[in-house]
């Protein structure tokens, strides 16, 4: 059997950074690991309609820090910056320790080509009982026209148009080295909840090369 590495852990510490940057002592490393996956959790339930690719997470003695990137920041915001007042409430909540809570809210300017907002508008469309072949033919045609996507694959898996047996399926367009080290590929799986089951959503996006930059800088050039 084949073996499946991840694109995003394979290149962690080259060119892709952690989504959670922290140090703690042993005792409340379970308890900090835990409340992050809790805060992800509550952050993409709240915010459906908002487009968000990724929640990174920072931590010090004194406060947590939240970048959100998403498509839709004004959703986020809210009128009056409402919006994040509430969402601090939330996160508040979840914290294990008493600390500070900072949201900043990152737009990304190239949504076409970032794979989790390809991901989640795929998932809309499959709930929505689009055709699996008109979603996947349209999610790759939007992403080629962007000037960062130099290739992407997208691939869909379960009850598909309502069929007695699960299959697979897969449309790809453009470059996608999969083993090349220093090919950014952004990555990402989602679930589409439809009437027949859950189907399950992979997408690549392959936006070039990178020689000789940090992982942190690339990224956060990428998204802004």
């Amino acid at each position: 059997m084949a073996q499946k590495v991840s694109p995003i852990g394979f290149r962690l510490g080259g060119v892709k950074g952690w989504h959670s940057r922290w140090f703690s002592e042993k005792k409340k490393y379970r308890d900090n690991f835990i409340s992050d996956l809790k805060i992800r959790e509550l952050v993409l339930d709240k915010l459906k309609t908002a487009s968000v690719a990724r929640v990174d997470i920072e931590r010090s003695p004194r406060a947590v820090t939240l970048n959100i990137y998403s498509s839709r920041p004004g959703i986020i915001i809210g009128r009056g910056g409402a919006g994040i007042e509430e969402l601090k409430k939330h996160v508040s909540k979840i914290v294990t320790y008493p600390s500070k809570i900072n949201i900043n809210i990152h737009e990304i300017k190239d949504a076409e080509s970032d794979a989790a907002v390809i991901a989640q508008s795929m998932a809309e469309q499959l709930e929505k009982r689009v055709s699996f072949r008109r979603v996947m033919k349209q999610a790759v045609d939007r992403a080629l026209k962007s000037s960062q996507a130099k290739g992407i694959k997208v691939m869909v898996a379960g009850r598909l148009d309502g069929a007695d047996m699960s299959r697979r399926e897969w449309l790809a367009e453009g470059r996608m080295p999969l083993h090349t080290l220093r090919a950014d590929i952004d990555f990402i799986r989602y679930e589409a909840n439809t009437t027949y089951g859950v189907v399950g959503i992979k997408v690549w996006v392959y936006k070039g090369d990178i020689f000789g930059k940090k992982a942190t800088a690339q990224s956060e050039a990428a998204k802004n």
